[in-house]
């Protein structure tokens, strides 16, 4: 669906057409109302429900603390912001760590509850089995390769991947093998650009970007890093293309000074009394 057409859903069908049409799409990481509205509203071709939410929201040092029951809390405001966007539910650590069967259960979840249109897993080329029964119970699945912040246990282990030809290989065996088990679409983080044009040749499903260079059909990065909203320095791969925090720090330290120095609240700030009534004594 083209930005300006009358509002649908986007489907996987939609995001297949574009990758056969050559077309790239955009998906962008939301956790409320607001910002899926906006996000909707700019044309924005999906949005991810991340477990990112645990370091952008929460204030974890990772993303393995992030709850489920949260984040299907959150969807559903995502979707009420966003009714027509093609939307992806990220599996938090807790819904893969307890075996296949909860897994199964969480994707369901993610669909059933926040609307979602597909689950995205972390995976290793162990976990094809996953990827399978998820998709045997009919949720969308969205394999992620390269990167998986999930498995990191230190901040220096977010480190790039695929960086050699032997690697590259792997990486490729590995996208097969996500597809043969029933991944309608695969993400890969934190690759080189020639890693991601050896995925994207070898499979025919839409191939999504996360700092892996143009090959790729899609791409998404975290909101908060794009607008400038964060404490921490952004991945080198996202496009920081306005300060927004800044811009409410420094609303926030005026509504500070103006409360200190009298200025709020001025008399459009407070409701009047009723004519009569202002009339009579107390």
């Amino acid at each position: 669906m083209e930005t300006g057409e009358s509002p649908r859903r986007i489907t996987l069908d939609d995001l297949r057409r574009l990758k056969a049409a050559g077309r790239k799409f955009a998906m962008l990481t939301a956790y409320d109302f607001p910002t899926a509205a906006a996000a909707q509203a700019a044309g924005v071709h999906s949005l991810l429900i991340g477990d990112s939410m645990g370091t952008v929201l929460l204030g974890h040092p990772d993303t393995r603390s992030t709850p489920l029951g949260l984040m299907v809390i959150l969807g559903e405001a995502v979707r009420r912001g966003a009714p027509h966007v093609y939307l992806v539910g990220d599996m938090p650590c807790e819904a893969l760590r307890t075996g296949t069967d909860f897994a199964v259960h969480a994707a369901k979840r993610f669909c059933t509850r926040a609307g979602c249109d597909a689950v995205k897993v972390e995976v290793g080329s162990e976990q094809a089995p996953v990827v399978a029964a998820i998709a045997r119970a009919g949720v969308q699945v969205i394999a992620h390769l390269g990167l998986r912040p999930q498995s990191v246990v230190s901040a220096d282990g977010f480190k790039a991947q695929a960086r050699d030809s032997q690697s590259i290989c792997h990486l490729v065996a590995d996208a097969r093998r996500m597809v043969d088990a029933g991944a309608v679409m695969l993400l890969l983080e934190a690759v080189p650009g020639e890693a991601s044009r050896a995925v994207v040749d070898a499979v025919s499903v839409p191939v999504i970007g996360c700092g892996a260079g143009p090959a790729c059909d899609g791409h998404v990065v975290v909101t908060q890093d794009m607008l400038g909203w964060r404490t921490m320095k952004p991945p080198r791969f996202v496009p920081v293309l306005a300060e927004i925090g800044t811009t409410i720090e420094a609303a926030m330290r005026r509504y500070v000074r103006d409360i200190e120095t009298g200025v709020y609240p001025a008399p459009q700030h407070v409701y009047p009394m009723r004519k009569e009534a202002a009339e009579r004594p107390y």
